[in-house]
C-alpha cells in the first residue's frame, strides 16, 4: 500500500509538486497537469524536461490522470481526439515507467434517459482504448465521475462486463454530488458506501476525496478526508481489512477544483499547505483504521 496524489492541487509547477511530495515523505505523484497543461498535451521538449527532472529527484508517476473519455468529452463528438490522446500518452507513460492510466466513459447525456446513453458506442470506443493500453503493458482504470459509469454502480458493472480488461479507480467523494440514475425518479444522490460495496472486487486504485453536500442547492463543500459524507473511514477500513495493497491518491478539491479552474483565484500557498496537511491527516486516518481492525 502506498500514498500518492494529484500534486497539481499542491502547485501548478513541477517544482512545487515535487516539493510537496517530498515534504510528505512520499515517492509518487499521480500526474495530471503541469503549469495547467495535461501531460499528454505538453510539447515534447517540455515533457522531456519533466521526465528528466522527475528522474533526478527520485519521484515516480504511479498513475497518469489523463483526460481521455472524461466529462468534457461527448460521446456524440468524433472519437479522433481520444485516440490521439491515447497515442500520445502511451510512449510518455513508458518513458515514465507508469503502469496505471485514469480514463472515463464520456460525459453523461443529461437530456436523455439513463437507458438511452449511446451505450453501444461508448463500449465500442472503450474496448478500443482499453486494448491499446493493455497491449502496451498499461492498465486503464475507470473513475466514477460525471460520466456513464458514474451514474450508479449498475452502470459501472455493465461497463466492466462490456469492456474486458478494464479495472476501476474508485473515488470516495464523487458519489456525494452525483444523482443515482439507477434508481427511480426523482433521483436520489448516490451513497459512496453503497457504490463501493458493489464494485469493490474490481477496484485496483483509490482516489481520496470527501465533502458535504448542501441539501438546499446540492452544492459541495469539500472537507478533510473522513469529515464529510463520503464514507471514507468505513471504505478505507474495509479495504485494509480485505488486504488492499494499492495506492491511495489524494484529491482534496479544498483549494482548487479542476473542472472549475477558471474561477479560482491565485491561492499558491494555500494550495500547497492544504495538500500537505491533507496528506498528513489521511496518513493518520489510515493508522486509526488499522488500529480499529486489530482491536
Amino acid at each position: 500500500m502506498y500514498f500518492t496524489g494529484f500534486a497539481d492541487e499542491a502547485a501548478r509547477d513541477l517544482a512545487g509538486q515535487i516539493r510537496a511530495t517530498k515534504e510528505l515523505g512520499w515517492k509518487f505523484i499521480e500526474s495530471r497537469a503541469i503549469d495547467g497543461v495535461n501531460i499528454h498535451d505538453l510539447p515534447q521538449d517540455k515533457f522531456d524536461l519533466v521526465a528528466n527532472t522527475l528522474d533526478k529527484e527520485g519521484i515516480k508517476v504511479n498513475c497518469f490522470g489523463s483526460t481521455i473519455a472524461n466529462w468534457a468529452k461527448k460521446i456524440t463528438d468524433p472519437f479522433d481526439s481520444s485516440l490521439a490522446e491515447a497515442e500520445r500518452a502511451i510512449p510518455r507513460m513508458k518513458r515514465l515507467g507508469t503502469k496505471l492510466i485514469r480514463i472515463m466513459s464520456f460525459a453523461r447525456l443529461d437530456d436523455r434517459e439513463p437507458n438511452d446513453q449511446m451505450q453501444d458506442e461508448r463500449f465500442r470506443r472503450l474496448r478500443i482504448l482499453t486494448k491499446m493500453f493493455l497491449d502496451n503493458g498499461i492498465q486503464p482504470v475507470h473513475e466514477n465521475c460525471m460520466n456513464y459509469g458514474g451514474m450508479g454502480w449498475p452502470f459501472t458493472l455493465k461497463l466492466l462486463d462490456e469492456v474486458p480488461g478494464l479495472k476501476l479507480v474508485f473515488d470516495t467523494g464523487n458519489p456525494i454530488s452525483t444523482l443515482d440514475k439507477s434508481k427511480p425518479k426523482p433521483y436520489p444522490y448516490e451513497s459512496s458506501w453503497e457504490f463501493y460495496d458493489h464494485v469493490k472486487d474490481h477496484i485496483v486504485y483509490v482516489h481520496i476525496k470527501d465533502g458535504i453536500r448542501n441539501p438546499e442547492d446540492g452544492k459541495m463543500t469539500y472537507t478533510w478526508a473522513g469529515d464529510g459524507q463520503g464514507d471514507v473511514r468505513k471504505i478505507v477500513t474495509d479495504l485494509l481489512k480485505n488486504g488492499y495493497d494499492g495506492g491511495f491518491s489524494m484529491e482534496p478539491h479544498m483549494q482548487v477544483v479542476f473542472h472549475e479552474e477558471s474561477k479560482q483565484e491565485d491561492k499558491t500557498k494555500a494550495m500547497y499547505d492544504n495538500y500537505v496537511e491533507y496528506g498528513r491527516r489521511f496518513e493518520k486516518l489510515v493508522e486509526e483504521c488499522r488500529r480499529s481492525i486489530k482491536a
